[in-house]
């Protein structure tokens, strides 16, 4: 991976439907070669994904929640089968294994507190290995990125 790559990396994280006539104007290569070079980015892995980034607020799904999940036991099978949950639960945006205190860290968007209580009655309530769990309400979201360069 060269500069060029690098640049053409930041300019699609931002918009993924820049064309690649737009591109090559910006970082001094034809239009093929971009093209050539956005393949090869996608097939190495290096782009996971073209995604649509959507508005909460404009889906009714504006409350953000930041959960800590703390398990009663870490066993393999227990870690998979939580992770299993999360994959499938719609309202979780991410979920990372952490290191520290919490086990767990969560960041969810729901419709209001309703819809965040069913979620805990059905993942966290009903599930013998949940020791406890923290949660954070956002208050303003300040920065929503998923950039990486």
């Amino acid at each position: 991976m060269d500069d060029k790559d690098l640049e053409i990396l930041r300019l699609v994280q931002r918009d993924a439907r820049l064309t690649a006539d737009a591109i090559s104007q910006d970082v001094g290569l034809s239009p093929p070669a971009v093209q050539k070079r956005l393949k090869r980015l996608r097939e190495s892995g290096v782009i996971e994904r073209d995604i649509a980034v959507l508005s909460p607020a404009k889906l009714q799904r504006d409350m953000t929640i930041i959960v800590d999940v703390i398990l009663e036991r870490e066993s393999r099978s227990h870690l998979d089968a939580f992770k299993r949950k999360m994959r499938n639960a719609p309202c979780v945006q991410q979920c990372y294994y952490t290191t520290g205190e919490a086990d767990f860290t969560l960041i969810l968007t729901v419709r209001d507190i309703k819809e965040y209580e069913q979620f805990t009655q059905d993942h966290f309530f009903d599930e013998s290995n949940i020791s406890r769990f923290k949660t954070a309400i956002v208050m303003d979201r300040v920065k929503v990125s998923l950039d990486v360069l």
